[in-house]
């Protein structure tokens, strides 16, 4: 049978890529709301997209609340056992750091680049294609399959929330949001946003990153000080960041340029924000904004991603705490930020509220509001993690098993969900950053490995 999908999908592969294509050039970071569109215009369009998309395969589809889209595909109206849970929605990006226009599929040497195209709108192609092989080659199924996609992942997950008001999940989720094998648990998440103020200052301004849930790549300030004695405090500087300098007449901007990573893989990149902060405090300014400088450094240090600082170091089986500064704003008096933390399975959501808001506190600052979660953990000798396991196993053609992420998923809050694919082994694919990919063989072998799953569930 494995063969027979291969074929199908080889076969498919054009159309495939003409899909995903279609999806790349719709740019559906989230917006404003508008009537119809909670999440602004673009993620509805794609969702409209996939939905028109769906019907012409002959699928059954519905639209819930205008924020997610499914498609069932249930032969003689069986019950539907199985949901494949992706997200049409991506993260906003930098377009002078792509190689290639990131709103335009391009392929080249086999590798596919794209805003979307490993996260997650590759992957929703590649559910798509699993249930039309099913159903064009008419595999029998004793039970249902639906693709549910959404268009707020990338932002907190509103659109489940909506979604599970008005439907029931079915009684097997997973989500092509992670890695493989098989994800079963995920770190807690506490996404902190805080403010401050001061009284003047020597820091005319400071902007830096944009997307909460990564470490931020580009930062800048203005500030009032002497050339020479940026360039002196820069000559020091030990933070992996680049920085560049103008004179823009009684003021000097400071440019930091970083490495962006996810905010579960924090080590993977260079924080901008906190190496600017860094290099600023090296000046040596005083009053009530240095202060506040100093001790976002003091609980934040240039470098550091384990927590330590703010007293939320911890590690167990399920992994470590990690942390990221990933957004911060200074200027007319006032300052704000992100912070998101991942913790393991030994701390709980109480613990990292009141550690990050003493931290805040000590710097001058308060915790605004908060959105955070608890770990998410599956038991990995539940029936259904062990046949996505077998499915992984014959595929690949190596030993499946169950792993730990910092990163929240798809699935975080749908009880016995679990992550199955795309990313595999420690391959960097540039998600969330810029010129992010997918090889077209794992596109394919994807497909395959989830109308496996399918038959293995629902046959």
């Amino acid at each position: 049978m494995l063969s027979k999908m291969n074929e199908y999908m080889r076969s498919n592969k054009d159309n495939m890529l003409s899909l995903l294509a279609e999806l790349i050039e719709i740019p559906s970071v989230r917006g404003d709301a508008t009537p119809g569109a909670p999440f602004g215009e673009e993620p509805k369009r794609a969702l409209d997209k996939m939905l028109e998309i769906c019907e012409n395969m002959g699928l059954k589809t519905a639209c819930c609340e205008n924020v997610v889209g499914s498609a069932d595909y249930a032969p003689d109206g069986s019950e539907v056992e199985l949901g494949i849970l992706c997200h049409l929605d991506v993260v906003p990006v930098e377009p002078a750091n792509w190689s290639y226009p990131p709103f335009k599929l391009t392929e080249k040497d086999g590798i596919l680049y794209g805003r979307g195209v490993i996260d997650d709108k590759g992957p929703a192609v590649a559910a798509l294609y699993a249930i039309k092989c099913i159903k064009d080659l008419g595999i029998p199924l004793k039970k249902g399959v639906r693709f549910i996609f959404g268009t707020d992942e990338e932002n907190g997950s509103g659109d489940m929330e909506i979604y599970m008001k008005h439907e029931k999940m079915p009684p097997c989720v997973f989500t092509p949001d992670g890695s493989f094998p098989v994800i079963n648990v995920e770190k807690g998440m506490m996404r902190s946003f805080f403010k401050g103020g001061y009284d003047g200052g020597s820091v005319r301004c400071f902007h830096g990153g944009s997307i909460p849930n990564a470490v931020p790549d580009k930062a800048y300030a203005e500030v009032l000080v002497s050339l020479d004695a940026v360039n002196n405090a820069i000559a020091e500087d030990k933070s992996g960041a680049v920085f560049t300098v103008e004179d823009i007449g009684g003021a000097v901007k400071i440019s930091a340029d970083g490495k962006s990573a996810h905010a579960s893989t924090p080590e993977a990149g260079i924080n901008a924000v906190t190496a600017l902060i860094s290099l600023i405090n090296r000046l040596g300014f005083e009053g009530s904004q240095a202060d506040i400088l100093k001790g976002l450094e003091k609980a934040f240090p240039c470098g550091e991603t384990d927590a330590e600082s703010v007293g939320l170091k911890a590690q167990d089986k399920t992994g470590a705490t990690t942390i990221v500064f990933s957004i911060f704003d200074m200027e007319n008096g006032e300052c704000s930020g992100v912070v998101d933390v991942r913790f393991p399975t030994c701390l709980d959501l109480k613990t990292v509220e009141e550690k990050e808001r003493a931290a805040f506190a000590a710097a001058g600052c308060e915790l605004d509001r908060f959105m955070g979660d608890e770990p998410h953990c599956v038991d990995e000798d539940s029936e259904f993690v062990q046949a996505l396991l077998r499915v992984y196993e014959r595929v690949e053609g190596e030993k499946g098993r169950c792993i730990a992420i910092g990163g929240g998923t798809y699935v975080h809050h749908i009880d016995g969900g679990v992550a199955f694919g795309v990313e595999r082994g420690d391959t960097d694919y540039h998600m969330h950053g810029a010129d992010e990919f997918f090889p077209v063989e794992e596109l394919l072998r994807d497909a395959v490995m989830f109308a496996a799953a399918i038959v293995e569930i629902c046959g």
